[in-house]
């Protein structure tokens, strides 16, 4: 670099063949290069970012585009907080607030993971999603870790064990050693006709036999 009466003789692209040089101010030349550099090093990812929901009442688009925002936060590496207010009558169904976050961490389960869940705070909910990226593949976990129980009384799925009711006796499948019998038809002999005095062809059965006292 050669210096001269207010200018410089600046080499700006040393890996080219041949070199290129430029006259210019090297000091101003160095503060624009370094402008450059702190610009390249921040880094957009790292903040909080707010998104507000005025009502448990709002729309599936306008929801839409707030988990769209969302999305796109977590996916640069910021936090993301929902804000939802409850208005009037509103803070009595509670339970419509959480369900709403419910759905908003299913739609953001691949890129996101829950940093404060759902929590009242005056008259409005809040909850932070912090940056979490998933594969394709992944599913939500179960909650408590197993299978929801079938309700009292409802019917077993197709092809699985049936509930046994207290105190009844299992079923044995035939064949088994255990298995009951199945109970053999009996044949029972008719009782003896008799012709019909006037000469019909009907057959009369004959009656029953009267009961003799005791002693004759």
């Amino acid at each position: 670099m050669a210096r001269g009466a207010g200018l410089d003789l600046v080499e700006v692209a040393p890996q080219a063949r041949p070199p290129v040089c430029r006259i210019m101010d090297y000091g101003k030349w160095r503060y624009q290069q370094q402008k450059k550099q702190d610009k390249s090093h921040t880094h957009k990812g790292g903040k909080l970012k707010q998104l507000n929901i005025d009502t448990t009442r709002i729309g599936e688009h306008d929801l839409g585009i707030k988990i769209n925002h969302a999305r796109e936060f977590l996916k640069e590496g910021n936090k993301v907080q929902f804000t939802l207010r409850f208005k009037g009558r509103e803070l009595a169904h509670i339970d419509l607030g959480r369900a709403l976050f419910n759905r908003v961490k299913e739609e953001l389960f691949l890129v996101s993971k829950i940093e404060r869940d759902s929590k009242m705070e005056g008259k409005r909910m809040t909850m932070v999603l912090q940056p979490d990226h998933k594969s394709p593949d992944a599913k939500p976990p179960v909650k408590g870790g197993v299978a929801p129980k079938p309700a009292a009384g409802a019917p077993a799925p197709v092809g699985g064990p049936r509930p046994l009711v207290p105190g009844a006796p299992r079923p044995v499948a035939a064949g088994a050693p255990n298995a009951p019998v199945a109970a053999r038809p009996v044949a029972v002999a008719p009782r003896p006709a008799v012709a019909n005095p006037a000469g019909s062809s009907l057959n009369i059965p004959a009656p029953a036999p009267k009961p003799q006292p005791a002693g004759a």
